[in-house]
């Protein structure tokens, strides 16, 4: 069977090599995994998870009455953080996950991304989205990479029409280099034809699938004293905490994606071969 994402690794290795503008990219500090996604949903096909995201300052939820405007009650002040992933001494800093089936079939007809790949293959359109991935890597700050306005401030927005057009060009950019066709020809089959080509279709994902490691929340300690004015509010506590904070590659499986499920394989980590 194809490893799909591990296929998706090799490739993005070959951009990154190929792509000055991408140079900077490590790929050992990235996991590339996979979700489930059917390929007659909408959605996204891609997505770019930042592990390098600082602590959050402390904070708290309330509430107030309707009538009175007055707080009733709050929770714990808390913090938000990131997981921690590592894969043998390294530290990972990206997980770029791929939505499968769905990217399998994704198309440049009817897309946006069209009118800017005239004449060129259904698959370019995968390709399309791969440089998109890896561009939301910031090369200086850590995080997603910010698109800056014309008078020079930072958007908000991580997208816009220029960073679509810089996608674009570096997707020429790199097919100008003529890499080896051997490096992305599995983008041209759709999930079925690689179902009858290769046998079945898998790809790396996280032991707790369909979940993986994301940001999470912490009760601060110790907590602040409360103001005067909040003295009399109700304080909740914070739900106890139940998701994984800390991976590691023996957090990391194989799953094989069918066209409406997907069912587990084979270890990844440590101690099984991949």
């Amino acid at each position: 069977m194809i490893n799909y994402t591990d296929r998706i690794a090799l490739l993005m290795d070959d951009v990154v090599r190929r792509t000055p503008a991408l140079s900077f990219i490590k790929l050992p500090e990235i996991v590339i995994f996979g979700r489930f996604g059917r390929a007659d949903a909408e959605g996204a096909f891609a997505t770019c998870h930042c592990l390098t995201l600082p602590t959050s300052e402390p904070g708290y939820f309330f509430w107030k009455d309707r009538a009175t405007g007055e707080m009733t009650r709050q929770s714990e002040w808390f913090i938000t953080k990131s997981p921690t992933v590592r894969v043998g001494p390294t530290q990972i800093k990206y997980l770029i996950s791929f939505v499968l089936p769905r990217f399998c079939n994704q198309s440049l007809k009817h897309s946006r991304k069209a009118e800017y790949y005239p004449g060129a293959p259904a698959w370019v359109g995968k390709l399309d989205t791969i440089v998109h991935e890896l561009y939301h890597i910031d090369p200086v700050h850590p995080g997603i990479r910010r698109m800056e306005r014309a008078d020079g401030t930072h958007s908000a927005n991580c997208h816009g029409q220029r960073f679509f057009e810089n996608v674009v060009e570096m997707v020429k950019q790199y097919l100008a280099t003529k890499p080896d066709p051997q490096t992305y020809d599995f983008l041209q089959y759709g999930f079925e034809e690689m179902k009858e080509r290769f046998g079945g279709v898998v790809g790396t994902t996280f032991r707790s699938f369909p979940s993986y490691p994301q940001r999470y929340t912490e009760a601060l300690t110790p907590q602040p004293e409360a103001a005067a004015e909040m003295a009399d509010c109700r304080l909740d506590p914070l739900k106890a905490l139940k998701v994984a904070t800390r991976f590691t590659e023996n957090d990391l499986v194989v799953r094989e994606f069918l066209p409406k499920t997907s069912r587990a394989l084979i270890r990844k980590g440590k101690f099984c071969a991949a």
